[in-house]
């Protein structure tokens, strides 16, 4: 899904409450969907949701930036705010029963999202024992745990992780060592 079926997600609440800033505010909305579709993507596959209910909570989340930015509401942390509502609908998603039972399914459709390198046979059957080996470490976390280094992987600071998952600072700063502490054992024992 790219800009054009944001567009199709927008226009018809635009069309519906037209005011002089709708296009610039759509055209805003379509850029962040182009920024952050991929990070959301990978975020929300991380809660063992199938990609095409995924694809739907993205829907549901830019149909909301839509209507709170269309009611002049605070728009100083966006980022934040996306992955804060992404993430209640998915835990809304899987309390509806909708979580998938294979938990390592939804990491080809995620690897699919990321851009291809194309690596030597070598080189990607490495990368790909080592990406196993460290899956296996983060989902061995425990939830909050993956969620704090899921968020910081897609780029969020330590404040807006604590404002996305409710916790405070120094909840999200020991989450976030414990877990990194974690996969460096792993890699540690690995290489040796």
């Amino acid at each position: 899904m790219g800009a054009e079926a944001a567009k199709s997600l927008v226009f018809p609440i635009a069309q519906s409450a037209r005011s002089g800033s709708a296009s610039s505010l759509e055209e805003q909305v379509i850029s962040l969907f182009d920024q952050f579709r991929a990070p959301l993507l990978r975020y929300l596959c991380g809660f063992q949701i199938p990609v095409d209910d995924a694809e739907e909570i993205l829907q549901e989340v830019f149909l909301s930036l839509f209507q709170h930015l269309r009611q002049s509401r605070p728009d100083a942390n966006l980022q934040g705010w996306i992955f804060r509502v992404a993430h209640n609908l998915a835990l809304k998603s899987r309390l509806r029963g909708k979580r998938h039972a294979d938990r390592f399914s939804y990491a080809p459709a995620v690897t699919a999202i990321a851009a291809d390198q194309s690596p030597g046979p070598e080189e990607a059957a490495a990368a790909r024992q080592r990406q196993e080996r460290l899956l296996t470490v983060v989902h061995a976390l425990p939830e909050q745990d993956r969620f704090c280094l899921s968020l910081r992987a897609e780029g969020l600071r330590y404040r807006e992780i604590a404002e996305v998952l409710g916790m405070s600072l120094g909840a999200v700063a020991n989450s976030i060592e414990k877990s990194m502490a974690r996969l460096m054992r792993s890699e540690g024992n690995s290489n040796v």
